[in-house]
């Protein structure tokens, strides 16, 4: 069954961070599509891009020959470098807030820096991010977790004020701050505590299946897995 409808048959798709949970699932489920050309992965373990560093992420973009007709950039964190979410203000470390900014903010402001110029400028192009209900603002009603939240919400902005710029010289590209719900994967696990857990290559088709289905005219928006828009 064809999984990406709207894309011309034999398109090239990119996925970033291919290595982790939702990533591979990813790759593999657009490399199972009938009406897919080609899916090239890229991620710090296999091909030792750092999306934080400029030099990384530029270099990779370079060794790509050709358009894409689809990006999914799967990178991400929650706990790094063993430093999970804080519960309260009391435990803000700024080195930590600032390794949280990095890879889910400035990450995600390279990888389209140096990979959206490689979407198809003549045909319909869709480029895709992983974002987190936790990182809206206006829905947040708990508190807590503030580096990753705020990370996420920059991440967001990002997401926003790209696609405006892309509009521009690609017209028929949508970009999406994507959420994927709480996914079975080693990023989740010790947080979902009794609320239930989408398999990875669920989330994936779900996630592919929303950005499939959005128009040039609701690019830069914010929606989860299911289809619904995330308020900001």
């Amino acid at each position: 069954m064809t999984i990406m409808t709207s894309l011309p048959h034999g398109y090239r798709a990119l996925v970033i961070g291919a290595s982790g949970g939702i990533g591979s699932a990813v790759a593999s489920v657009l490399e199972a599509d009938p009406a897919c050309g080609a899916v090239l992965r890229l991620s710090r373990r296999a091909d030792g891009l750092d999306v934080t560093r400029e030099e990384s992420v530029a270099a990779a973009a370079e060794r790509l020959d050709g358009e894409f007709h689809l990006i999914f950039s799967a990178t991400g964190g929650l706990t790094i470098d063993g430093v999970g979410p804080e519960k309260s203000l009391r435990q803000i470390s700024a080195d930590a807030m600032m390794k949280q900014f990095a890879l889910n903010a400035l990450g995600t402001a390279l990888v389209t820096k140096h990979f959206a110029p490689k979407l198809s400028r003549k045909e319909r192009a869709l480029m895709a991010f992983l974002s987190a209900r936790v990182g809206s603002i206006g829905d947040n009603h708990l508190g807590g977790w503030i580096s990753y939240r705020a990370s996420k919400a920059a991440l967001n902005q990002i997401v926003r004020t790209a696609s405006i710029e892309l509009s521009r010289s690609h017209p028929q590209a949508v970009l999406l701050a994507l959420h994927p719900g709480t996914v079975a994967t080693t990023l989740s696990e010790k947080y979902s505590g009794n609320h239930a857990r989408t398999e990875p290559a669920d989330s994936a088709k779900a996630m592919l299946s929303v950005l499939d289905g959005r128009d040039a005219g609701q690019t830069g928006h914010f929606y989860a897995y299911d289809g619904q828009p995330i308020e900001w």
